[in-house]
């Protein structure tokens, strides 16, 4: 595995790759990596000849009172994750790599309306900052495939948004999230979480599963279901930011139209911000169809 902190030797490397006819798979990261992201390297290996991983801690996409300083980092534990997965390149650029003349002066992406609810409204600039970046990276690699994990769904239908009508030639390929054994979605964060608060993060995801399971029953009072949930969350020692029944398509209000609908959460635990989400497909006219024509 090759490692590469600036953007000239690995466009050479790159360039390198695709002249030899090799495909391009793209897994973009923050780096402390744990089994989800591992789990990406390995679609990623799945799809493509060649895969590159960064590892960039964005300041761009922290908030002033975020845990920017704080993040975890674990750079030389990541490569050796990276390398046993059987990674070819690794680009780690410092920030002044990525913003040579600083943040303030950087054209930014933004993506309207997906980026502006949910997470976008509890972190303001948070998504903004999120485009931007990955807008470089993918600049810089020029990937045929990008793999993004589905924790943070709303991050992927942002990007799939920004790849739609920026035409950018990436096809975006989203990973089911991985989960520790009680269910709750691995992070980076998760370390943060103390021993008490670790055994009651899991009713996140349980509680995401019993809205899910109310609506697969027919309860449709979506008001009633979130309200009841965030109480939930309450009495279990979260500080629920949102949660959301919404279209899984635009994340918008469900309406009679939706064909899948996305349910998610984020919550505080103590100092750590968790989030999570499920899906469910409604209405599956089609293979009712296929049954009675049949």
């Amino acid at each position: 595995m090759r490692t590469y902190t600036s953007n000239t030797p690995l466009q050479a490397a790159l360039h390198n790759l695709r002249r030899g006819g090799q495909s391009i798979a793209f897994v973009p990261t923050m780096g402390s990596l744990h089994e989800g992201h591992l789990n990406l390297v390995r679609k990623a290996r799945q799809l493509c000849d060649a895969v590159v991983v960064s590892i960039f801690v964005n300041p761009l996409q922290f908030g002033p009172h975020e845990d920017l300083d704080a993040y975890p980092r674990s750079m030389a534990a990541d490569k050796q994750k990276l390398f046993r997965e059987g990674v070819q390149i690794l680009y780690a650029p410092t920030v002044e790599e990525i913003y040579p003349e600083g943040m303030t002066a950087q054209t930014q992406v933004h993506v309207p309306d997906l980026g502006d609810t949910l997470c976008g409204t509890s972190r303001p600039g948070h998504f903004d900052g999120v485009t931007t970046v990955v807008s470089k990276l993918f600049n810089i690699v020029q990937p045929d495939v990008a793999v993004f994990g589905e924790k943070d769904f709303q991050q992927l239908s942002i990007v799939r948004k920004m790849v739609r009508d920026l035409c950018m030639p990436v096809k975006i390929v989203g990973v089911a999230t991985t989960r520790d054994e009680d269910g709750l979605a691995m992070s980076s964060r998760n370390g943060y979480l103390s021993l008490q608060q670790r055994h009651i993060a899991p009713v996140l995801h349980d509680t995401l599963n019993s809205c899910r399971e109310a609506i697969a029953c027919g309860f449709d009072n979506f008001l009633q279901l979130e309200s009841h949930a965030r109480m939930k969350l309450l009495q279990a020692g979260f500080q629920p930011d949102y949660f959301a029944i919404r279209d899984a398509r635009t994340l918008r209000s469900v309406t009679e139209d939706t064909e899948e609908i996305a349910i998610l959460a984020a919550a505080r635990l103590g100092s750590t911000r968790l989030i999570d989400n499920v899906r469910l497909a409604l209405n599956p006219v089609s293979d009712w169809g296929m049954l009675a024509d049949g």
